[in-house]
């Protein structure tokens, strides 16, 4: 939901566009400067620690990262951890204008790479669960699964509908593709809202790190932003301004949810490693 993807032809060009381009743009910028420093992080803490040659350290931040004994386990780890900041930083690149006209060679690549890259990620963070599990309950780990299934079936249709040369379509799974990746950000930018508006832990019992909130966040984090894009594009397509204010509002909500979490989680969990 950038400028690129925005210039498309909205029909009966009327109040409300306005409202909803500038929404968009607003809260589609956060998002990528959100995802590009959740990148800078992951790079920083754990490529950092990979180069002192004790991944032991990963723990610190990974329950389980790093298992001796375990070097396959540890590999589709590290594995998991370098391509995530690899579509965490591919992602964005593919709304841009710019790239998809003027490179449009380096725009087919970078596309084939984030989509491979997308789904062997998800498909490693499965198998670490399946090993190794991680926090929270059962629940937060099929919502987790959910998610992984969502990624690879949004990328197999993106893939399609390019082969076919469907860019309308196309460009929809692709938006799709890029929020349901983005799950695991997500999760981390509504929880440390959730905690930081309610000044601590509420629905949630934070040593288990499972609760009732935690399994409505899990679900959320792919759930709600592919609702709100539905949204989007039913506003984007609608001849009605009241319709595109209404959605105009709630992607303003949405902006001011995400800027709030992405506060909290830079200063508390990603800030302190760089």
């Amino acid at each position: 939901m950038n400028e690129s993807v925005l210039s498309v032809p909205l029909p009966n060009a009327a109040a409300g566009i306005g409202a909803l381009r500038v929404t968009s743009r607003v809260w589609f910028l956060i998002a990528v400067a959100g995802q590009w420093l959740f990148a800078a992080y992951v790079a920083s803490f754990y490529g950092g620690v990979a180069l002192t040659g004790d991944l032991s350290g990963w723990n610190a931040e990974l329950p389980r990262g790093y298992v001796e004994g375990q070097v396959f386990e540890n590999f589709v780890v590290g594995a998991h951890l370098a391509l995530a900041f690899v579509v965490l930083v591919c992602g964005p690149l593919q709304f841009s204008r710019a790239l998809r006209t003027r490179l449009p060679r380096l725009h087919r690549m970078n596309g084939r790479v984030y989509i491979l890259t997308a789904m062997i990620t998800s498909l490693a963070g499965v198998y670490m669960i399946a090993t190794r599990g991680t926090v929270g309950d059962g629940s937060l780990h099929m919502a987790t699964s959910f998610n992984a299934l969502l990624i690879l079936s949004f990328a197999a249709l993106a893939w399609r509908s390019a082969l076919q040369r469907d860019f309308e379509m196309h460009r929809v799974w692709v938006m799709r593709l890029w929020l349901a990746v983005g799950g695991v950000w997500f999760f981390r930018v509504g929880f440390m809202f959730w905690v930081a508006w309610n000044q601590g832990p509420v629905g949630f019992d934070m040593k288990t790190f499972s609760g009732p909130a935690i399994t409505i966040l899990g679900f959320a984090q792919t759930l709600l932003p592919l609702a709100v894009l539905q949204l989007y594009l039913l506003a984007e397509r609608s001849n009605q301004p009241l319709v595109r204010y209404a959605v105009a509002a709630v992607i303003g909500a949405a902006t001011f949810v995400t800027g709030f979490g992405l506060f909290a989680a830079a200063n508390k969990m990603w800030l302190p490693h760089l």
